[in-house]
């Protein structure tokens, strides 16, 4: 029976010295016809398992290579090797899975990010990204655990909407119509009354729209989901296909709404740092290492377990767009000419600007608020200065903004006005305007990119490294 197995991880965590047990896992290494490192995924540490010689046929031996699949059963022992505690002396060696030892692709030595890209389904297999995958894992919980905790209701807001949430209008079309000879209509556009939905749909870019909905009946509501973006950004910082966490709170102001996403950010790295440690430990390591590589100026004066542990255990800065807009024109890189792009007010901050907040000026996440309505959505509240919007930003060190958020326009007449100024249909949205003429309140809401969070907590430097199987223009593998 195979579910009578223990799992490497258990197995090094409790005492089972003088045990018989069964382990089944993937074979790392093979030494000298003895030492089989195995592993099974359950964490980055491997068992070793120890073959006593001359008991095991020579033909098994050989099948015995790199990733090969075994179930093996034998006594747990006390281990006199190095960085381990106990080892598997090996009674019976049961061969699951073959593997062409030449013909695999993870050979046992150093690979680069770029290799393992192209071979994204066997890379989990490797310690960065097998580290990487279980923190993921670990977010995913936690973010469950911190709403559920707060009474929040969970929505599935729709994959497919007729509605941009944000009016970039980049966003990828649905339709089941035939793009060689689509029906016309009179005025030579493509006639989606035709196409399954009869209208023109599209794949998500945001469930904010759909989460207000919710949260004027529910109260707290929030998303956890896959968003998308017709965007041709190929740099290390987008993704054409990313999750998004989406919490939305009735009877909420700006005010509330970063204290709820400060807690949140909190609560989610906290977690993965107690229940994760070894593997961020292991990228912690592995940052070192990679930044040995960089320039001085280059390099992070914090660790990657340092950095974490700053956030949990401080407030963030927070500042109005107004002051960071002043703090970069008063800044040695602005009078140096070191920024790329230009800093005036108005501008839509570059990432460049806002690390050099984050990593330079005030050296910890910074929330930024009260940004130009004109580089915002419509939906956002408008001050009273009538030239601002009730937004806020999280920005955090080594990836710019990781949260974007603002108390919503609930105001039916300043909302519709905003609407007609950006030219966006009214008509459209008349479901979503509804909740303003039906027990309006004030509420607010963020999105956190759920990506740029795994981002900051593992240390890697590119979007691509922490979801499994990176969509990208010109790039939809696996």
């Amino acid at each position: 029976m195979f579910n009578q197995r223990i799992k490497i991880k258990d197995l090094l965590a409790t005492h089972y010295e003088q045990q018989e047990v069964v382990v089944m896992g993937w074979v790392r290494t093979f030494r000298n016809n003895q030492f089989i490192a195995l592993n099974d995924g359950s964490t980055g540490s491997n068992l070793q398992v120890v073959l006593e010689l001359g008991l095991f046929e020579e033909s098994l031996l050989k099948r015995i290579t790199t990733s090969a699949s075994l179930k093996v059963r034998g006594l747990v022992v006390p281990s006199l090797g190095k960085g381990q505690t106990i080892e598997l002396k090996a009674k019976e060696v049961e061969i699951l899975g073959d593997s062409d030892a030449e013909a695999y692709p993870l050979q046992p030595k150093k690979h680069s990010l770029e290799f393992l890209r192209e071979i994204a389904h066997l890379r989990f297999r490797t310690n960065t990204f097998g580290s990487v995958f279980r923190v993921r894992h670990a977010l995913s919980f936690a973010i469950h655990q911190f709403f559920n905790e707060r009474g929040f209701v969970y929505m599935h807001t729709p994959i497919i909407t007729a509605s941009d949430a944000e009016g970039a209008g980049e966003m990828f079309r649905v339709t089941t119509l035939s793009p060689d000879k689509p029906p016309m209509n009179e005025e030579g556009g493509v006639n989606f009354k035709e196409d399954f939905f009869g209208r023109a749909a599209n794949l998500t870019v945001s469930g904010q729209l759909e989460g207000e909905l919710g949260a004027t009946a529910f109260g707290e509501i929030y998303t956890f989901g896959p968003t998308f973006r017709a965007e041709n950004s190929n740099t290390a910082r987008h993704l054409a296909e990313f999750w998004m966490i989406e919490p939305e709170m009735a009877f909420c102001d700006l005010e509330d709404n970063m204290n709820l996403a400060e807690s949140f950010i909190q609560h989610i790295i906290r977690y993965a740092l107690k229940h994760n440690a070894a593997d961020l430990e292991f990228l912690d390591q592995r940052l070192a290492e990679e930044e040995k590589q960089l320039p001085q100026d280059k390099r992070s004066e914090m660790g990657l377990l340092e950095k974490l542990s700053f956030v949990v255990n401080n407030q963030f800065e927070r500042i109005t767009y107004t002051e960071a807009i002043d703090i970069l024109l008063q800044s040695p890189a602005y009078k140096k000419k070191k920024f790329q792009y230009d800093v005036k007010w108005g501008i839509d901050m570059q990432s460049e600007h806002e690390r050099y907040l984050v990593e330079k000026h005030f050296k910890k996440p910074v929330i930024v608020t009260n940004y130009p309505k004109d580089i915002k959505a419509f939906y956002m509240r408008q001050n009273d200065d009538g030239k601002t919007v009730a937004a806020m930003d999280i920005l955090a060190p080594g990836i710019g903004e990781i949260v974007g958020g603002s108390q919503r326009e609930e105001r039916l007449d300043r909302l519709v006005a905003r609407m007609q100024e950006m030219h966006i249909p009214t008509d459209e949205l008349w479901w979503y305007l509804d909740t303003r003429k039906f027990g309006t309140v004030p509420h607010a809401g963020f999105g956190l990119g759920f990506e740029r969070m795994v981002q900051f907590v593992t240390g890697m430097g590119n979007i691509r490294d922490v979801i499994a199987f990176p969509r990208t223009p010109k790039n939809c593998e696996f």
